[in-house]
């Protein structure tokens, strides 16, 4: 955006220079939303902070509040790399883009904080607080399993929505199959409708599962961890991005701020020492696994008992990634058998190198395409 607040760019020059460049592969369902994508940001770059505000506020006949859009379809289709060309294509502001999770996280601590300020109901509140910090939310994966989560989103997003907010969200299900068989989920029908008024549904048929289609009969698991293992490693970050630039992005929960040194189009790369030898959880682990769909990891070093603390990290990283059904590439010092060296520990070390093996077949990659939701 310039600087009278003209955009400079568009949704669709955006996805169309990544055709021209072949960093991407023509796909009539992505380009229909591309096209979807590329009315609401050059709408939203026809308004002014407050007239946008008043507008939806209170909308005329002649000026309808704008519509978010809520965009489902299965792993690998695109709708993250979308969604990153949509968020940074639009200049207006303010506006958050966030994983799902992360965002309710945020919300709880919130709304457990606001109980001992605001009187009665927090969570109006909370919906007044976050919307004055974003008129545009951008969510990826947008799925419910937690009741604890589900019995707020209706009452928080009724508020969001009333305070002029626009919701633009990606999901592996459609509305009526969020939270589905959950505890009480009647309940939970009103947000389900409350997301249908506010936003357009849109399912993105894409023909095949292109990351999917990049790693099938590839190798995943680099050893010994040398230079021809770095540029494996640095070829597949080019192929699953697209060429799209990293950069180093920070998940906040519960307080805490992990910093991720580099992602881009729900791919994020570490070094072990990074994840390993640091004093990270299985709750930091999750937040990665709810966040990206692959994790590549460099320089994985032979573990054993002198190596305690990394050991049962490392352990706790791969079963919460396996767990979760995350793509996982890595270098390696040595194959999967050989990583933990003879002594205490290594038999509880087998199950570790045997989803080390299992997670680098096509058969584990076809089940992450299928089954994550």
């Amino acid at each position: 955006m310039n600087d009278a607040g003209v955009m400079t760019g568009t949704v669709l020059k955006k996805y169309d220079e990544r055709l021209a460049l072949a960093e991407i592969e023509p796909d009539d369902a992505q380009r229909a939303l591309t096209v979807r994508l590329d009315h609401l940001q050059t709408s939203l770059g026809g308004l002014s902070r407050r007239d946008g505000i008043l507008s939806a506020l209170f909308p005329s006949r002649k000026s309808p509040p704008l519509r978010g859009l809520y965009i489902h379809g299965a792993v690998g289709r695109g709708k993250t790399m979308l969604m990153d060309l949509f968020f940074e294509a639009t200049g207006f502001e303010p506006k958050r883009r966030a994983h799902f999770h992360e965002f309710m996280a945020d919300v709880h601590d919130r709304i457990a904080a606001a109980r001992a300020d605001v009187p009665g109901d927090p969570i109006p509140h909370v919906a007044a607080e976050l919307s004055k910090e974003a008129k545009l939310l951008c969510f990826d994966e947008l799925h419910v399993t937690d009741i604890a989560d589900a019995m707020i989103l209706g009452r928080l997003f009724q508020g969001l929505f009333a305070e002029g907010t626009i919701v633009v969200a990606t999901s592996n299900t459609p509305p009526s199959g969020l939270y589905k068989d959950g505890l009480n989920r009647q309940l939970f029908v009103p947000f389900i409708d409350l997301l249908e008024r506010h936003m357009d549904v849109v399912a993105l048929d894409a023909k095949k599962d292109f990351r999917l289609d990049k790693l099938t009969g590839a190798t995943l698991y680099f050893t010994p961890a040398d230079s021809a293992a770095r540029a494996g490693l640095d070829s597949h970050w080019v192929r699953l991005t697209g060429g799209h630039p990293g950069k180093p992005h920070v998940l906040e929960f519960k307080g805490r701020k992990l910093v991720v040194p580099l992602a881009s189009m729900g791919v994020a790369r570490f070094a072990f020492a990074e994840l390993c030898e640091q004093p990270l959880g299985t709750l930091d682990y999750l937040h990665i696994a709810h966040a990206f769909h692959t994790v590549i990891i460099d320089d994985i070093p032979k573990l054993g008992p002198d190596r305690r603390d990394l050991s049962r990290r490392f352990i706790n990283l791969i079963d919460t990634l396996y767990d979760n059904r995350i793509c996982l590439i890595v270098s390696a010092e040595a194959e999967p058998s050989n990583l933990y060296r003879p002594g205490p520990g290594a038999e509880l070390f087998e199950r570790t190198a045997s989803r080390l093996v299992e997670m680098r077949s096509e058969a584990y990659l076809a089940k992450h395409s299928g089954n994550r939701s």
